[in-house]
């Protein structure tokens, strides 16, 4: 998405504020405003893990990350998270399945990271646009991936954040 995209616009809770921004207008940040960017860490049940390269046109270049975006006006948090999840993989949980691992404030955004788990058959359909290629990984490998630096840069500091509580989420799926 880009133009035309509306966010709402919510205090360092994530609670709307009742106003909306149009994403790539001036004036984002608002005082004191944020919007909510859902993630989603898919989990195989043979215990891979789904990791998605971002596209070569994209900020952060063919760098790793988990799926995620933007949640859009009038979606939940988890809706916008298994809504960029279908968009850029394929692949499509309900949001009322995610489980959520937690959040992360960064200066404008709060990102919120969810795990979800699905079957080891399923098919991974990437847009490319969005994403340039995706890899199911162990557990072990993610870390090494992100602690080598591999990740998209926002990620390093939201992984130290949430690691344990995404490890302690996989593990209870």
């Amino acid at each position: 998405m880009g133009a035309g995209e509306l966010w709402d616009v919510t205090d360092a809770d994530g609670v709307p504020t009742g106003t909306t921004f149009e994403r790539g207008t001036p004036g984002w940040p608002p005082p004191g405003g944020f919007h909510v960017i859902g993630s989603v860490c898919v989990r195989r049940d043979d215990g891979m893990l789904l990791l998605t390269q971002r596209s070569a046109t994209k900020d952060c270049p063919l760098d790793w990350e988990f799926p995620g975006g933007s949640v859009l006006a009038g979606e939940t948090s988890a809706e916008g998270a298994a809504r960029e999840l279908r968009e850029e993989t394929g692949v499509s949980p309900s949001a009322a399945s995610l489980v959520f691992v937690g959040r992360f404030a960064e200066e404008s955004a709060l990102i919120d990271l969810y795990v979800a788990a699905v079957e080891s058959d399923v098919v991974v359909t990437v847009d490319p646009v969005e994403v340039a290629a995706s890899e199911w990984l162990a557990v072990d490998e993610v870390e090494a991936r992100w602690r080598d630096g591999l990740m998209a840069p926002p990620w390093e500091p939201r992984l130290e954040a949430l690691w344990e509580p995404l490890r302690a989420a996989i593990d209870g799926l």
